[in-house]
């Protein structure tokens, strides 16, 4: 029995150990997937024992392209990702984040901690609000970091507060991620975003809680900004530069619980609304349109590439029996429902030590979401808790993209700071997983009452 798993996973191996070469050589990934379900598609074809387009002709290899190309393109439920895009592009442009941090510098600052009790709030204003990593992280590095080193804050921590706020994006709705696992796992985009809420909020908190007990146990390394204490009119600003943003979250996020809109629907309110309030802002011109509409084609097209080439390795893994011979292997471990569904977080927080988020959700995800299903758990639940381990993959050493962000947004730090930062907060991170995994109402509750 082990002897013919051995020799059906031969493959599977060839296929996962060819990848793993080429990524490591330096290659974009986008290509690298791609490369490598087209080449072993190509040898199935002339390799008998290995055919997996038996009952194609003779140009079968330029039809799968094709049909790849035309599924990834022609998926509706990607529509959204570039209007979120979009959105998230042009909330940075608006100058909205930088006048709110500003508000509640002079309304928390004189706290102690407060300087970074206000990074995260802005940071779940964010992430409520564009979803978009990179844009988040370098915003809030520039903008509160060398606030918090002049207050004397330690700067580890001040690192660790702005990585792991700027990562909220990749969980709380409107996340791309989210809607990149929706497509590619069959689930409503709809009820991952409202299955993503409670648990994004809990997480932030989490961080508040983490963030006071700092301040009150040491409070040497979070001291009060006092610098502009006391300035009038601190809480009516704060006020007024919280409704915007807020009033745009809300009509992105409620009219998807409420069931006004599908989530593509309100994708386009979303960035219609971002535009608006960047001219009631006065910050969009026509160069800023321009350099908005660039960044969003060049991110999306970056991210179709990537799913074309994913498919192409998944539908070839599949061909050669991959997801055959993975439910073989974690059938054969010795291990129950939650055991198995334990291993499975736990090989996707390893992987994210190496991996991006997009190869996991990509060729890791659908290979194993179906088995755990099948094993009586929602895949609504399951996808959360997938999303809660891949968002630590952004902190984790040695390919942690918020690491590199924080570290070209602020050259001046190295980089032994920035991992000592992010370390509690992965932790934190951990903790939040296990109580969603543990009470699975948290993040069921909203689609179940929604549906």
């Amino acid at each position: 029995m082990m002897s013919e798993l051995a020799l059906e996973a031969l493959p599977i191996f060839l296929i996962f150990a060819t990848f793993m070469v080429v990524l490591f050589s330096g290659y974009p990934v986008a290509f690298v997937l791609g490369g490598t379900g087209v080449a072993f598609a190509a040898l199935g074809t002339v390799i008998e024992p290995f055919d997996i387009f038996p009952d194609v002709a003779e140009l079968r290899m330029v039809g799968f392209v094709a049909n790849r190309i035309f599924d990834t393109i022609s998926s509706y439920s990607l529509v959204p990702m570039s209007m979120f895009i979009f959105m998230g592009y042009m909330l940075d442009r608006s100058g909205i984040a930088e006048r709110l941090l500003k508000a509640m510098r002079r309304v928390l600052g004189p706290m102690p901690g407060g300087l970074a009790i206000s990074v995260v709030l802005i940071g779940m204003v964010l992430a409520a609000s564009t979803g978009i990593i990179g844009a988040s992280v370098v915003l809030l590095a520039t903008i509160a970091l060398p606030t918090m080193f002049e207050a004397g804050y330690a700067r580890w921590l001040s690192l660790g507060t702005v990585g792991a706020t700027g990562c909220l994006g990749i969980l709380i709705p409107p996340s791309i991620m989210l809607v990149v696992m929706g497509d590619q796992l069959r689930i409503s985009v709809g009820d991952l975003f409202m299955g993503a809420m409670i648990p994004g909020a809990l997480l932030a908190m989490a961080f508040v809680v983490f963030l006071v007990i700092v301040a009150l146990v040491k409070p040497s390394a979070m001291p009060p900004y006092r610098k502009e204490a006391g300035a009038p009119g601190a809480m009516r600003e704060f006020v007024t530069a919280l409704v915007a943003p807020l009033a745009l979250v809300l009509a992105v996020l409620g009219s998807i619980v409420a069931g006004i809109a599908s989530p593509t629907e309100a994708s386009g309110i979303g960035a219609a609304g971002a535009t608006l309030l960047a001219l009631a802002n006065r910050k969009l011109s026509w160069n800023d349109l321009r350099q908005v509409c660039y960044a969003t084609g060049r991110t999306t097209a970056f991210l179709y590439l990537l799913i074309f080439g994913a498919s192409c390795f998944s539908v070839v893994l599949r061909g050669y029996g991959g997801d055959e011979v993975i439910e073989d292997l974690l059938y054969a471990l010795p291990l129950g429902p939650y055991g198995l569904l334990a291993f499975v977080l736990g090989v996707i927080f390893a992987l994210g030590f190496f991996l991006d988020w997009m190869e996991i959700v990509l060729i890791v995800a659908p290979l194993v979401l179906p088995i755990l299903t099948a094993s009586g758990f929602d895949p609504v639940w399951v996808a959360i808790l997938f999303a809660l381990c891949l968002q630590s993959s952004f902190l984790t050493p040695p390919v942690g993209m918020a690491l590199f962000y924080l570290r070209n947004a602020s050259p001046e730090v190295k980089m032994s700071e920035i991992y000592l930062g992010a370390l509690p907060f992965v932790a934190i991170q951990l903790l939040v997983l296990l109580i969603v995994a543990l009470v699975p109402g948290l993040a069921l509750w909203l689609p179940q009452a929604g549906g």
